[in-house]
């Protein structure tokens, strides 16, 4: 095999590239900051990704699902975590009770989506049970704590049971015994009970008392 010649031509252009490149890369050594200058990453209050027709389940210890969150659009924020949401509706599923829905135009779920706050013309509806009419609650905001099963208000609030009608200035609705609390400055009208419940029945004629047949003696 014969051998090749490598001409110092070819040698000249091979020094001449590696002094460029060493150079180079010695430049960019010198212009980087070291490690000491280099100020650390501060995040701030931008979004980091977004996602439209989002849906979030929350489980129960039993693996059934306990709340369901959806929003039309969400965005997502990088330094506290936070999730502001596009036209959200949160539901409530307890066994053997009638489901809740919590709705409003804009919301915000905090970094480990314990707490939704609902804001503008928000909404809370129970659906009507076996023994109570439907229950709807109107304000300008709600929040919903999904670890405690509680809605709550602190802004004037209008609460429809059936065809009752009640004003106060906040409201707290305990999802787990179905209390409703409103508070502050209330009043409304509190119609009879409906669509279930029944009236106590009137008492009932008093009998006459039950006569004792006589029959003969025998001596």
């Amino acid at each position: 095999m014969a051998n090749q010649r490598v001409s110092p031509a070819s040698l000249i252009a091979v020094v001449v590239l590696a002094s460029l490149a060493a150079g180079t890369y010695w430049l960019v050594q010198r212009t980087l900051p070291s490690d000491a200058d280099r100020a650390p990453y501060v995040k701030q209050h931008i979004p980091d990704y977004y996602a439209d027709d989002m849906s979030i389940s929350t489980l129960s210890a039993s693996g059934l699902t306990q709340y369901r969150i959806n929003a039309v659009h969400m965005t997502h924020y990088e330094d506290d975590q936070t999730t502001a949401l596009k036209m959200p509706a949160v539901r409530a599923f307890t066994p053997d009770q009638p489901e809740v829905t919590a709705t409003s135009k804009r919301g915000t779920l905090n970094a480990d989506m314990s707490i939704v706050d609902m804001y503008d013309d928000a909404v809370v509806v129970r659906q009507a049970g076996p023994r109570d009419p439907e229950m709807r609650a109107l304000s300008e905001h709600f929040q919903v704590l999904v670890n405690e099963d509680i809605v709550r208000t602190e802004l004037p609030v209008q609460l429809y049971r059936g065809s009752s009608v009640m004003f106060g200035d906040g409201m707290i609705f305990n999802n787990i015994s179905r209390a409703v609390q409103l508070l502050g400055n209330v009043h409304g009208t509190i119609q009879p009970a409906e669509m279930g419940s029944k009236r106590p029945a009137p008492p009932a004629a008093p009998s006459a008392p039950p006569q004792t047949k006589q029959g003969s003696k025998t001596p």
